[in-house]
């Protein structure tokens, strides 16, 4: 596929950080400081949601996936480019925010964590547009107009990488991250899935330890079993542990039941976390703990370690950790267990930028610390007898503050 004669990019419509408080006022409350920049195409009316942390002319980094919004989530009442960025944006921060807390990364990202803030890139296109269909290659070239566009108007610096709604475009044989990539410096595609998969991982035996519960002794629920999932379940096989899953995609889940995982489809998800086991790892595509989840699982009585690294997991996460706490169930934040996918596309930025090789294996040993800070993080939990969060704790264990 050939590059493209260049596209300029409309002007954008700027929410500043009181409009996106008096606008979303229940995704940003107070306190946190937001831009948006929208893009709409002038003729087919593609719009693009670019969110960030990042104060204009800050030159900081802005973290986060491009997503290029499913059929399922655009086509849902009242979605909102901008406030799926904005949330995204949000989750992204806090990614940023547990990395730096429990000193995460690979050794480019540790040198420039000062310098990095949460952000994200969420694209609402016609079906003619989407990766695969006759217009992608027009959409894609809009995008990296905007994106170039709102590095220069805005004076930061943009970085994406893999999220959903990618994958193979009309020619047959270019992926669209790799488009982007030849076209844009900050778009970067390494497979961010399997150092996810493997921050999950350790997070869950983390946890499970915490809680005097070996792998090989544990039975695992995972609800989600795409990329990120299928490298827990790969993992976790290994050791022996006993799973169960919910996959929305039939031959997915066809090659997770070849593995002798017993699977339920979404439209069974109660009768799913009514099963005995010892934990649950959230992978698919939003909204998997809402509260008639939060409640099921607070009634499941061996139940007691929930995490994963799903975007939007709750509606309302605070409320939904509060419930989870006073059932004596473990919760990590699913941001803290996303971390590792930020961190591999920082790095590949780094590394590129710096003109040095990018190793992808040095996210793997980056991902081994999560076990142990969640592990700490869940005994202390214990043993203050579930009268604190997992991420209250986490803060606690990670700052010395253990009193």
């Amino acid at each position: 596929m050939t590059i493209s004669a260049t596209v300029s990019a409309p002007a954008p419509t700027i929410l500043e950080p009181a409009d996106v408080a008096r606008t979303f006022p229940d995704l940003v409350p107070g306190g946190e400081r937001l831009w948006v920049y929208r893009y709409v195409h002038p003729d087919t009316g593609w719009r693009l949601s670019v969110a960030t942390h990042a104060e204009p002319g800050s030159g900081m980094l802005s973290l986060g996936g491009f997503r290029i919004a499913p059929e399922a989530r655009t086509s849902s009442p009242g979605f909102d480019s901008d406030r799926e960025a904005l949330g995204l944006a949000i989750g992204m921060e806090e990614k940023v925010y547990w990395s730096r807390l429990i000193r995460v990364g690979g050794p480019l990202a540790l040198r420039h964590t000062g310098g990095i803030v949460g952000g994200k890139c969420v694209l609402h296109p016609t079906a003619d547009a989407r990766v695969g269909q006759p217009r992608d290659a027009e959409l894609l070239d809009f995008v990296v107009a905007c994106f170039e566009d709102v590095e220069a108007r805005a004076g930061f610096h943009l970085t994406t990488g893999q999220d959903l709604g990618h994958g193979t475009m009309s020619d047959g044989r270019t992926g669209s991250l790799d488009y982007l990539n030849a076209r844009f410096k900050g778009s970067v595609c390494a497979d961010t899935s399997k150092p996810t998969g493997e921050g999950n991982y350790h997070v869950l035996a983390g946890m499970l330890r915490g809680m005097d519960v070996p792998l090989t002794h544990a039975t695992v629920g995972l609800i989600g079993c795409g990329n990120i999932g299928m490298h827990v379940v790969r993992r976790l096989h290994e050791q022996g542990t006993a799973m169960l899953a919910v996959e929305a995609n039939p031959a997915r889940r066809d090659e997770v039941a070849a593995l002798g995982i017993r699977t339920f489809a979404p439209e069974d998800k109660v009768e799913f976390l009514a099963q005995p086991m010892d934990a649950l790892v959230v992978n698919a595509n939003g909204g998997t703990l809402d509260p008639v989840a939060v409640a099921n699982i607070a009634a499941n009585p061996r139940l007691t370690v929930i995490c994963g690294s799903e975007n939007l997991v709750m509606p309302d996460e605070t409320a939904g950790a509060e419930a989870l706490r006073r059932a004596r169930k473990v919760y990590s934040p699913t941001e803290l267990g996303g971390m590792m996918g930020y961190l591999t596309a920082v790095e590949e930025y780094l590394a590129s930028v710096e003109g040095v090789p990018f190793d992808l294996q040095t996210l793997f040993e980056a991902a081994k610390r999560l076990d142990v800070a969640s592990h700490e993080a869940t005994r202390y939990v214990r043993e203050r007898d579930f009268a604190v969060g997992f991420g209250d704790a986490m803060r606690a264990v990670m700052t010395g503050n253990n009193e």
